[in-house]
Parts: C-alpha cells; structure tokens; sequence
C-alpha cells in the first residue's frame, strides 16, 4: 500500500498518531463514518502533520483495536487489518469496507451513535441521514416503501397523459403496480405519493426566482421573475422547465440556408439537470425544497441531498462519475416517460451539451457542487460572457463613439438588442408617454419584463425619460 497516496486523498482515510486505549470513541467513530458512507483507512502510527512516528507495539496494538471494534461497534463492520513499514516504523493499516448493514453505531458511555464522514472528518448522522441509513440498511429505497397515503385518494391524469403523449401508449391498471406506485398489497408507495396530481407531500416544492443582477440582493428590484410550484413530480418538471425557458433567451444569426442559434442555456443540459433534481434528491430532508435561481450570469439548480454514497466530487472527472440512483422507482419511471436515461451519466450529458454550443469555453464548463446535504448545479449563461467579452474588446470604439448616438444605435442596437427591445422602441415611437404596463400589455408579458428591457435601453443610451412619472415622455436619442 502506498502511504504517501493515502495521505493525498482526506477524505478516504484517517491517521492517528497512537492508539488510545482509554478513548477508543477518537478511533471508533472513523471506522463507525467509513462503514457508514463509503468505506476507508485508518492508520495508526502517523501524526496531524503527516510524519511517520510509528507504533512501539503494533502487534499488541493490533489485538486491541480488532477486540475493542467487535465490543464497541454494533453490528461489527467488515474490515481487515495489514502491517505497514516505512523507514523501519511500524504502523497499522484498519481497512474498512461500506457496509450493506446500515447504520453501524459506536456503542459506549451509556451512547449509541451513528457517525457519517464528511470531507476529512467523522461526524454524528442528523435524524434526516439516519433515516437514510436505517432505509439503505434493510435493503430497499425510500421510493420503494410504503407512504401513510391511501391510493384510492389519488389522481394521476398528468402521469398518464405524459405516457400516453411520450410513448404512444395507454397507461394501464397494472402499471400502478408494475411501475412501483403501489406495492404488492395494493398500499401507496412514497413514489406514488410524489407522482400524484396533487402531491400530499409537502416538501416536494420548486421555487424559481429570475434574479435582477448577479446576486440575489444587486439593488431596489431583487428579482425580475419568480413561481412556486408543488404537485406531483411531472408537473414540478415540466412547471420548472417552462419557468427556465420562458428566461433562457436566444440569440441567432441568419445564414444563406438556415440559421445558427445561441442559447443563454443549452435546453438538454437544463432539461438533465433539473431532472437530476427532482428524481436524485433526498426526500428524507424535510423542510428544504429543490430550487432554481437565475442570475445575469448563471443559472443554479439547488437539491437536497448529495451524493449517493456521501462522496464528494472534488478533484474528479465528472465524464467518468458513474450513475448511483437514490430513488430507482423514480429514476425507472421518468426513464419511461422518455424524460432521462436507465444508464448513463447525467454530468456527462450536460456537459457534452455545452461542448456543442458555438459559443462555448473551456472557462464556461458546467460547475456541479456536492458534499452530504447538498447537491449545486451551476450552469453559465452562454450569452451573458459572450457579450461580456465583446463589450470589453469594443469599449475602445465605444467610448469613441458616445457622443455619436446614431453610431452607437448601429454598433450595439442591432447586435445586442433582443425582439423584445426592439417592439419597445417602436411602441414608444408611435407613442412617446405610453406606460411600461401599456407596453406590457401590447406585447402580453410582465411588467417587470418591460421594466428590465427598460433599463438596458436606458444604460445603452438609446432610450430617455422626459418628465415626471405621470406627465412625462420617452425620448429616443438621436
């Protein structure tokens, strides 16, 4: 075994400088957290700042630690144990596997506690990651089993609509069973429950929120779009993606025979994502809900919940992460409906989404954030850095410029204005003091939509208020 590469990886070992007789809790509950999660090296003989001291007695040392992890720990984990020499020190090497027993306690002091490993430490499980362990433990998913709602007060018209439109055939009676939305004694699983019309469980919630900026606190208008949604899971999709697309703007440029199109968001990667959302979250944390924040400059996509097995991704190839599925009923029902995969990676899809784009940088790749609680996907607005980059390139012109409005509307009005800014100007032509809700209304979206699209206008110097609120007009510079 290599000591030198276990000392690189925190968060697949722990090192001890000595045996500690007398506080076996220091020990135990790294053996307790690696059984727990996902496996690990304990070494004894190495110091906090990564010097081999050694053990005196590694022998009589290695008999206490195998008696006190069979007396300590309930039930008793799989591990073994080698002998390691390295500059003629002796040390010992506890190697322990993940277990399929869940939740493995350390037992002492009057205690029974269930330790997990988050980074490079060994902490308590909370009562949501305690609930996980006791579920992984007997073998099942928390999707599997047995919800304390009645299935003959459920709806499920969108789930079999959504079937029908995406497969082309008719949802049948025994699906409900065959699909895992009831058990074999007809008794509503906790899928059932999330897939249902109007869902019971309460935190199944998405809230999304179009941010003004790039933070969500950027001045006196925080945010320019916001939903919340509940229901069951299909609806949260499809309610969410509409949330995400109706502020995903698209830019294009004609060509002799066709068009070439540069999406804020690549749509496959959104759509992989906010599935990874739902279907991957932990529905065990109670009082947090999936959400999705958009910014100026990105788009974040909040679950609850990490990674299957607790790892984190620091330092890896998320192309190679292999596909651990948390809720596996769920995970087979939307792979049905055509909305993800059975196998496959969903960061490898997401990323090879933006790898397509036209617009794309290597600075620009998908960001996925993941420790025990949480799970953060960060998408970049493809748009927002790319006109970033051309607005820097061009603020020599621009500045030589300024006092030409007519070459300033030329240089970025036709470049940078979208469809939406452009109805505006011509509104407020035929009609120099209609209001923003005026506009809203002739063009049917928000007024805070209009408000926004008003202000770029206004920092792009194109357009000018004349007036007070009530009597005043717009002006065009010219």
């Amino acid at each position: 075994m290599n000591i030198e590469r276990l000392i690189g990886e925190a968060t697949e070992y722990d090192k001890k400088q000595e045996l500690e007789v007398k506080k076996p809790k220091s020990w135990l509950k790294s053996i307790s957290a690696f059984a727990n999660t996902f496996g690990g090296k304990l070494i004894f003989g190495i110091s906090d700042d990564d010097t081999v001291i050694g053990l005196e007695n590694a022998k009589s040392d290695s008999e206490f630690i195998s008696e006190t992890i069979k007396n300590r720990m309930n039930p008793i984990p799989k591990f073994k144990m080698s002998f390691q020499e390295i500059d003629g020190k002796e040390l010992i090497v506890v190697d322990v596997m993940i277990g399929d027993e869940t939740p493995y306690y350390y037992s002492g002091e009057g205690q029974l506690v269930a330790f997990i490993r988050i980074g490079n430490e060994s902490v308590p499980a909370n009562p949501a990651q305690l609930r996980e362990l006791v579920i992984r433990g007997s073998g099942q998913s928390y999707d599997i089993l047995p919800s304390r709602y009645r299935f003959e007060d459920m709806a499920f018209t969108k789930l079999r609509s959504v079937y029908k439109q995406r497969t082309g055939k008719s949802f049948e009676e025994t699906d409900y069973e065959s699909f895992g939305i009831v058990d074999g004694n007809g008794s509503l699983t906790n899928a059932g429950a999330l897939l249902a019309d109007e869902s019971p469980v309460r935190h199944s919630r998405v809230f999304c929120t179009r941010w003004n900026g790039l933070t969500k606190a950027s001045g006196l208008m925080d945010a320019l779009d916001d939903e919340e949604y509940s229901g069951g899971l299909v609806s949260l999709f499809q309610d969410g993606l509409k949330f995400i697309m109706r502020n995903n703007r698209k830019a294009w440029r004609k060509l002799p025979t066709s068009r070439v199109e540069y999406p804020e968001y690549p749509e496959r990667a959104v759509t992989e994502g906010l599935v990874n959302a739902l279907i991957h979250r932990n529905y065990l944390e109670i009082g947090s809900e999936v959400h999705i924040d958009m910014f100026d400059d990105r788009l974040e996509i909040y679950s609850p919940g990490g990674m299957v097995d607790g790892s984190t991704l620091e330092g890896k190839d998320l192309r190679t992460i292999s596909s651990k599925r948390r809720n596996p009923v769920l995970a087979d029902i939307f792979s049905r409906l055509q909305l993800m995969e059975r196998r496959g990676s969903g960061f490898k899809k997401i990323l090879e989404d933006y790898d397509f784009q036209v617009n794309s940088r290597d600075e620009l790749k998908p960001k996925i954030y993941a420790d025990a609680n949480d799970f953060v996907l960060t998408l970049y607005n493809l748009e927002y850095y790319d006109k970033k980059h051309y607005e820097q390139e061009t603020w020599k012109d621009r500045e030589r410029f300024r006092k030409d409005s007519e070459k300033v509307r030329k240089t970025f009005g036709k470049e940078l204005l979208n469809g939406t800014q452009r109805s505006i100007i011509e509104l407020i032509s035929d009609n120099s003091k209609i209001t923003a809700k005026e506009i809203a209304k002739c063009l049917s979206v928000s007024s805070r939509t209009i408000e926004k699209h008003i202000k770029i206008l206004k920092d792009l110097q194109i357009l000018e208020r004349v007036g007070g609120r009530k009597d005043g007009r717009w002006e065009i510079m010219e």
